[in-house]
Parts: structure tokens; C-alpha cells; sequence
């Protein structure tokens, strides 16, 4: 197995929480991961950005090179444009489409939608009103999570056993809201890939 994931987003969505599961799950499996993170100005809300590789054999190097992400996962859909020439042939995006405005001239939404509408493998969503409408609002990065996990190769119990390590220090409602949040973006994320 080998997996490359460029996970974007803006300061405070939850983007390192979401390497932070999917690593977790990683080893769960038995697998290699090395991570890079690139923080930007994340108390500012400016880009945040994270290159996850898995691998079944050791890996060397946590810089994913352009034109070999196999995934790229984004909480903001300008910053899943930005990381476009990343992407393999074969490469998925999953991505919210709720914008993050935070500067002046920020592309129009319909731009950025129609651009990523346009590749071949792509998994579109507004994971801010699936949380929301699950009652999980502050758990819209494990919908993105959930709907991207239909395409990652990973077993989704290891992904929730892994959130349950993650978030269990914060109490047992706290695993469960982000649990429903996830299951909920995976039922969103497989009627897309269907």
C-alpha cells in the first residue's frame, strides 16, 4: 500500500486533527507514516497544510512531489485548488465547499466550484451543514474525514478507534458527537463516489 495525502485548510478547521486519525489508523494497520506540516499564519486564519504519506515499506522522505498525491483533502475549497498540481492522474479531491473568506479578493465561489468540478475525481460537500444538521457543528473536519475515508483504503473502524484516541481525553460525548460526524460524512462521501 502506498498513500499520499495533502490535507489544506485555514487556521483552526481541524486539519491536524484529521492527520492526527488517519496516522493513528495508519499504525493500527501496521503501516509506515511520516508527516510534514506547514502551519502558515493559522491564528491569523491563513493556510494550513499537512503532506501524510503511508506506505507497507519504510518511507523516506514526509515531502509529497507534484503531480503524486493521491488525495488531496481540503476543509476550504480555494485551498483544494491551491494544492491542484499535487494531484496524480488518478488522484481524488474531497473537499468542503463552504468557503473561509478571510481576505479581500477572494476568488468567486462558483469559480472555484466549477474548477474542481471539473476533475475526474472529486467528492464535493458542504460538510458545515452535514455537522450542523447532525448536531455535531464543531465537528465538521470528521465529516470531511468520514467522506474521505471512502476512498483512502483505510478501515473505517481503525479510523474511529483512532478518533476515539484522539478526542477520548476531552470525554465520552466528545467521541461520540465526532463519531456521528464522520459516519455521517461517509454515508455523504459514498453516495458521491457511486
Amino acid at each position: 500500500m502506498k498513500l499520499d495525502i495533502i490535507l489544506s485548510g485555514v487556521g483552526g478547521q481541524g486539519i491536524l486533527s484529521i492527520a492526527a486519525i488517519i496516522g493513528e489508523a495508519s499504525l493500527r494497520e501496521g503501516l509506515h507514516i511520516k508527516q510534514a506540516e506547514v502551519h502558515g499564519m493559522s491564528q491569523r486564519g491563513g493556510d494550513v497544510q499537512s503532506n501524510l504519506r503511508i506506505s507497507s515499506n519504510p518511507i523516506h522522505s514526509d515531502l509529497i512531489a507534484k503531480g503524486t498525491a493521491d488525495a488531496i483533502i481540503s476543509l476550504e475549497p480555494m485551498e483544494a485548488l491551491r494544492y491542484i498540481p499535487y494531484l496524480s492522474e488518478e488522484g481524488w479531491v474531497v473537499t468542503n465547499i463552504s468557503p473561509y473568506v478571510n481576505i479581500p479578493n477572494y476568488p468567486g465561489l462558483d469559480t472555484i466550484l466549477k474548477e474542481l468540478s471539473s476533475l475526474p475525481n472529486v467528492i464535493l460537500l458542504d460538510v458545515d451543514a452535514i455537522a450542523k444538521d447532525a448536531k455535531a457543528a464543531k465537528a465538521a473536519n470528521m465529516v470531511l474525514l468520514g467522506a474521505a475515508s471512502v476512498i483512502l483504503g483505510i478501515e473505517a473502524s481503525k479510523l474511529e478507534e483512532a478518533i476515539a484516541q484522539v478526542f477520548g481525553r476531552k470525554g465520552e460525548s466528545v467521541v461520540e458527537m465526532n463519531i456521528k460526524a464522520f459516519r455521517e460524512g461517509q454515508s455523504a462521501g459514498r453516495k458521491q463516489v457511486k
